[in-house]
C-alpha cells in the first residue's frame, strides 16, 4: 500500500465485505483482516444465483468473523430493481438486458444499510480495477453514504493472477474448496435475471460459445419441436399472472426461466462497450428477461398512446446507459423513472406468446379496460363512417409542404 493508504487504514476500524466465499472474497477478507487490522462483516446476498449461500457462514466463522449477514433479496430484486427497468423496455446496445448490471445497486445498498446497523466506517468489494462493477458498487456506496471510506482491493494488492491468489490462500491456511482450484473456464456471475460468461475461448471474439458452457438453456436445435403457449397478465406494466396463476415477482421470473430455458430462448453473444473504456466479449442466458420483454412491448402497444410510447423509445438508451454505468441512484435515473413509472399506469391486460426453438412470438393481446386499439376504425371493411379518409388528403399535403418547397427551390436552380 502507498503512505496515503497506511494512514488511511490506520482509521479504519470495521469494514462490510460483500462476501460470496469463493476464493476471490476469501482471501479479501483474511487481506483484510492482515492490511488494515480491522474488524471485518461479511454480507451475502442471495438474489437467485441458484448457488448455496450459506456455505459461505462457515467460511466466515472459519476465518474469525463476528458478524455475518445472509439475505434473501430476491424478491426485493425482483420487484424493485429488475420490474422498474422492465417498465422502461431497457437494452443496453441494443441487446444486453443488464443482468448483472441491475443487481449491484441492491447490493451497494444493503452494504451501506449493514454498515450503518454495525457501525462499520467502510465497505468492500471483490470488483476488479478492469471492470464495470467497481464503477456500480461506489457510485451506490457514494450516492447513499458520501463519507463512506471504500476498500477495493484489486486496486491496492499485488495479487494480480488466479495462481498468486492461491498460493496466498495456501499460505494462510484459508480453505479453498477444490473445485474452486479446479476452476470454470469461464468467469460467471448469476442472478435470478441471467448468467454470465466471460474469459477464456470468450477474450476472441471469433470463437464460438462451446455448447457445453451454457447453464440454463437448451440449444434452439435441440428445444421440442412442439411449441408451447403461455399468457402472461399485466397490472401497471409489470407481470401479475402466469397462465393464470398469480405469483409474486421472484417466483414469476423463475418460472420464466424454466421455460424460457426448455425452449432454448435468451442466449447472447456480445462485444459490449465497457464504462471504463474497452470493448468486452461477454455471453449471457437472460430467459425469462427475454420473455418480459417481448411481452411487455406486446402490452403496450395496444395501450400507450402513440407520442408516449415513441418518447419510451427515446429515452430509453439513455435509461439504460445509466444503469449499465452505475447511476441507479443518481437524480436523473429516479426523475426518469417516475416518468416511466406514469405512463404505465394503463399498461394492463394480457399478451399470448409462442415458445418455440429460440423465439418469442407475440400471436395475442388485449384489454378489457385500457385498450387504444379500435376495430371500427381500424378495419378494411366498411367503417360506417368512424373515418373519413378524405382528412388524409388534407393531412397528406400539410405534412409535404416542407419538402414541395425545397423541391420548387432545387428545380429553379
Amino acid at each position: 500500500m502507498g503512505k496515503e493508504n497506511k494512514a488511511n487504514a490506520a482509521e479504519i476500524k470495521k469494514v462490510v465485505l460483500a462476501f460470496s466465499g469463493g476464493l476471490d472474497t476469501s482471501v479479501i477478507l483474511k487481506w483484510l483482516q492482515d492490511t488494515y487490522r480491522c474488524e471485518v462483516v461479511t454480507f451475502t446476498a442471495d438474489i437467485g444465483q441458484g448457488e448455496e449461500v450459506e456455505p459461505a457462514r462457515a467460511k466466515a466463522k472459519q476465518l474469525g468473523v463476528r458478524e455475518i449477514f445472509i439475505d434473501d433479496l430476491r424478491e426485493e430484486f425482483v420487484r424493485d430493481f429488475v420490474f422498474p427497468m422492465f417498465r422502461a423496455n431497457t437494452i443496453y446496445e441494443g441487446e444486453y438486458l443488464l443482468g448483472t448490471s441491475i443487481a449491484r445497486p441492491l447490493i451497494a445498498k444493503r452494504q451501506i444499510e449493514i454498515a450503518r446497523e454495525t457501525g462499520a466506517d467502510a465497505v468492500s468489494h471483490g470488483a476488479t480495477g478492469k471492470g464495470n462493477d467497481q464503477v456500480r458498487f461506489e457510485l451506490g456506496y457514494y450516492a447513499l453514504q458520501p463519507d463512506i471510506r471504500v476498500i477495493a482491493p484489486w486496486r491496492e494488492w499485488d495479487l494480480t493472477s488466479r495462481e498468486k491468489l492461491l498460493k496466498y490462500a495456501e499460505q494462510h491456511d484459508i480453505p479453498v474448496e477444490m473445485k474452486k482450484k479446479e476452476g470454470s473456464p469461464y468467469s460467471m456471475d448469476a442472478n435470478l435475471l441471467h448468467i454470465s460468461y466471460e474469459g477464456r475461448i470468450l477474450e476472441d471474439p471469433a470463437q464460438e460459445p462451446e455448447e457445453a458452457m451454457w447453464r440454463w438453456s437448451v440449444s434452439p436445435e435441440k428445444a421440442p419441436d412442439n411449441p408451447e403457449y403461455i399468457d402472461l397478465e399485466f397490472r401497471q406494466g409489470d407481470i401479475v399472472a402466469l397462465n393464470g396463476e398469480e405469483l409474486s415477482p421472484a417466483p414469476l421470473l423463475a418460472r420464466l426461466n424454466e421455460l424460457g430455458g426448455k425452449h432454448g430462448i435468451g442466449r447472447l453473444d456480445l462485444v459490449e462497450n465497457r464504462y471504463v473504456g474497452m470493448k468486452s466479449r461477454g455471453c449471457y442466458e437472460t430467459p425469462g428477461g427475454t420473455i418480459m420483454l417481448r411481452a411487455h412491448r406486446a402490452m403496450e402497444s395496444i395501450t400507450l398512446d402513440r407520442e408516449v410510447a415513441h418518447l419510451k423509445d427515446e429515452l430509453m438508451p439513455r435509461y439504460a446507459e445509466l444503469i449499465y454505468n452505475g447511476y441507479w441512484w443518481s437524480p436523473e435515473r429516479r426523475m426518469m423513472q417516475t416518468m416511466i413509472d406514469a405512463s404505465q399506469a394503463h399498461v394492463n391486460g394480457w399478451v399470448r406468446v409462442k415458445l418455440y426453438k429460440g423465439n418469442v412470438i407475440v400471436v395475442g393481446r388485449d384489454s378489457k379496460t385500457d385498450s387504444l386499439f379500435d376495430p371500427h376504425i381500424a378495419t378494411f371493411e366498411d367503417d360506417q363512417g368512424a373515418y373519413n379518409q378524405m382528412d388524409a388528403a388534407g393531412f397528406i399535403k400539410l405534412n409535404a409542404l416542407r419538402m414541395r418547397i425545397a423541391a420548387n427551390l432545387r428545380n429553379r436552380k
